[in-house]
């Protein structure tokens, strides 16, 4: 069997488009690429419309079954092709877009969905959105990237003194000057023209991490991470605790755009015996493995998530998390592997619509409850070792539940079962 894979970020330029949109789908590809071995040849296209059935062509005229999984939003998914396509595909609203707007078609997820027959996304909670649109018998896959078995040669408990070497930038909050990101310093200046603090740059930085630290991975510019809440709830819960850190590494192209905005969320919190650690760098597989060994607690305040690959890799090596239960999450975050924060409904806006007019829900973070998940999660660390334990352990098993290679394996291998048969009948 022949799969073709796609998606808009090519492998040799991750680095360099690390924010821009759907950048996170090369990482998906990624994960997947150990298991779409198993069922075939896996062939990288970059090209769909000129490659994809060139290809299905010529598997057609040999009698072999070819599938092109386009790993994208359905409304950026070709429709015109003539091999069989699966959007691969990651969202974290309360329904799927269902509105042509800017008159375009394709940007009706609903429609998108309904001509192409399939799809394949990450989570229950998406598959059972869109079988209330498209009825509860179409066929939509739940196969969330398959990394648990890759996570479990990291699995290790440490405490005391911790290291951290990478090439990037590293800023600890408590020992640069943040006066000049104060709200009106910044206002008087073109966001374009605001400089990082004195003596900040990348280059080789090794960082002591101890104590109890929380590590959170994401986008600055991206809206569903609700990183100013998660900022100043650390910050009011554990404000005089010299041993808790807080850790946000930050995916993006451009230390410059999203570093000023960060540091200006941390001045308003005032004096600070914590500490607030930000790293910008494109970390080797070692020093994020390290990153791994360093953390205490995975950490996640998201409006709404479509999988959470940071989230899920810290777990599958044994790191709890503070975190919601919503979206995705509710595959497996729960009270066992976690400190779960309270969120409800609130309207929301489909981040692709440029009208950003109310049409869905995202969920709302209770500020008091993230303060106490801090707070608990706190105390666990300190002072209840054998509860941390169980709960690493926990965590382990409920993401091995969740996206280990096997729950993967025989999910993909059901839905290529139904793909082989339908394309055999069209052969003959």
């Amino acid at each position: 069997m022949i799969l073709l894979v796609y998606t808009s970020t090519a492998d040799k330029d991750l680095v360099t488009r690390l924010g821009c949109p759907e950048y996170s789908y090369r990482f998906v590809i990624r994960e997947f690429m150990p298991l779409l071995h198993e069922f075939g040849k896996v062939i990288d296209i970059a090209d769909p419309e000129q490659e994809v059935d060139a290809i299905y062509a010529s598997c057609v005229a040999r009698a072999e079954p070819c599938l092109f999984l386009c790993f994208m939003p359905p409304g950026k998914t070709p429709l015109r092709l003539n091999c069989p396509t699966i959007p691969v595909f990651a969202w974290e609203y309360d329904n799927l877009p269902n509105e042509a707007f800017r008159g375009r078609p394709r940007n009706d997820w609903t429609r998108v969905l309904a001509r192409l027959g399939n799809a394949i996304t990450h989570s229950s909670f998406v598959a059972e959105r869109t079988r209330a649109v498209l009825g509860p018998n179409f066929p939509i896959a739940c196969i969330p990237a398959p990394l648990w078995d890759r996570m479990q040669r990291h699995h290790a408990t440490h405490s005391g003194l911790r290291c951290l070497a990478f090439q990037g930038l590293a800023i600890d909050c408590s020992e640069v000057d943040l006066t000049p990101y104060r709200l009106s310093a910044l206002k008087s200046i073109p966001s374009r023209d605001v400089p990082l603090p004195p003596g900040q740059a990348d280059g080789p930085v090794t960082m002591q991490l101890e104590g109890v630290v929380y590590t959170a991975i994401f986008n600055p510019q991206d809206g569903r991470k609700n990183w100013r809440i998660m900022i100043s709830a650390f910050c009011e819960a554990l404000r005089e605790r010299e041993d808790a850190t807080l850790l946000l590494k930050l995916t993006h192209r451009d230390a410059n755009e999203v570093v000023p905005d960060l540091l200006q969320q941390i001045h308003q919190m005032g004096r600070l015996k914590c500490r607030v650690v930000l790293i910008h760098a494109y970390l080797s597989d070692e020093a994020y493995n390290d990153l791994i060994r360093c953390t205490t607690y995975a950490l996640n305040t998201s409006h709404g998530e479509g999988q959470c690959l940071p989230l899920m890799e810290y777990m599958s090596s044994g790191k709890p998390a503070v975190a919601p239960r919503h979206t995705s999450m509710l595959d497996y975050i729960d009270d066992h592997c976690a400190f779960v924060v309270d969120s409800s409904e609130e309207i929301g806006c489909w981040p692709q619509d440029p009208r950003q007019v109310y049409r869905t829900l995202r969920q709302r973070i209770h500020y008091g409850s993230l303060v106490n998940a801090f707070r608990n999660s706190y105390h666990v660390a300190k002072h209840e070792p054998e509860t941390y334990k169980n709960m690493s352990h926990s965590a382990r098993q409920s993401l091995k539940r969740y996206c280990s290679m096997d729950v993967a394996r025989s999910r993909f291998k059901q839905l290529l079962a139904g793909q082989c048969i339908g394309q055999a009948k069209q052969i003959a």
